[in-house]
């Protein structure tokens, strides 16, 4: 596993506004602080989610877009990027592969974040079909496409961008989690990026209470004492 010092630059890729800030903001803000580069990819940009029904879904995206970059700017950063896909439909597809690895080779990252692709039987909410699409695209992303200078040549030939190997991916949702992120530092800054998504959780009455029961139960689950909060994450290295 990466030391800390190792990782200076970090892509998180996620379906929709939101899923980082419920799945690793608190991490995030930790990585700010250290001075590592986060930049943000979303798949889409929400337009099927939130409860105003008056709204249709170009409008929904414009203002969850707003709701991501205030989120982002909670945890310390300022890079976010939408690919524009359909909320709902998003399917792991070589046009979203390319679409991630293009990413990848711009920014070079040591680490991915992004969502497992396995179903969780345990908790429905991580295994959104989108979710889960848009893991299976990363990791593929990751390896081969990003790392293979013969995969989507033209990345190369057109656009420049020369193959890049990514040495790590975290997987935000898994059923299995292997890697605790003590967040105590930094749940704060959690809590306000995810109150920056208004569409999506201004009706939850107890926004914090919920968010610091499942975040001690990780911390209980990885063994820290009790009063601390975690974030879980499944690691794997691409060595």
């Amino acid at each position: 596993m990466l030391d800390a010092a190792e990782i200076r630059t970090v892509l998180v890729v996620t379906a929709h506004p939101d899923d980082i800030d419920f799945g690793g903001a608190g991490a995030v803000a930790a990585f700010t602080d250290r001075g590592t580069e986060v930049i943000y990819l979303l798949a889409t940009s929400g337009d099927a989610g939130g409860f105003d029904r008056e709204t249709d879904g170009a409008g929904m995206a414009a203002i969850r877009q707003a709701e991501q970059l205030a989120a982002a700017k909670s945890v310390g950063v300022s890079d976010v990027r939408h690919l524009g896909y359909p909320d709902g439909a998003v399917e792991a597809t070589l046009a979203l592969r390319k679409d991630i690895a293009r990413v990848i080779r711009q920014v070079r990252p040591d680490l991915v974040i992004t969502s497992t692709p396995e179903r969780n039987y345990a908790r429905l909410g991580p295994s959104h079909p989108d979710h889960r699409a848009v893991g299976s695209a990363a990791l593929d992303a990751v390896y081969p496409d990003a790392r293979n200078p013969y995969a989507f040549p033209d990345l190369l030939t057109e656009e420049g961008l020369e193959a890049w190997t990514v040495r790590e991916v975290w997987m935000i949702g898994s059923p299995t989690p292997n890697h605790w992120i003590d967040i105590t530092a930094t749940v704060d800054r959690k809590i306000a990026a995810l109150r920056a998504h208004e569409s999506q959780t201004g009706h939850m009455a107890d926004l914090e209470g919920m968010v610091k029961g499942f975040l001690s139960a990780n911390a209980k689950a990885a063994g820290l004492p009790e009063g601390t909060y975690a974030e879980a994450f499944h690691v794997i290295s691409t060595g």
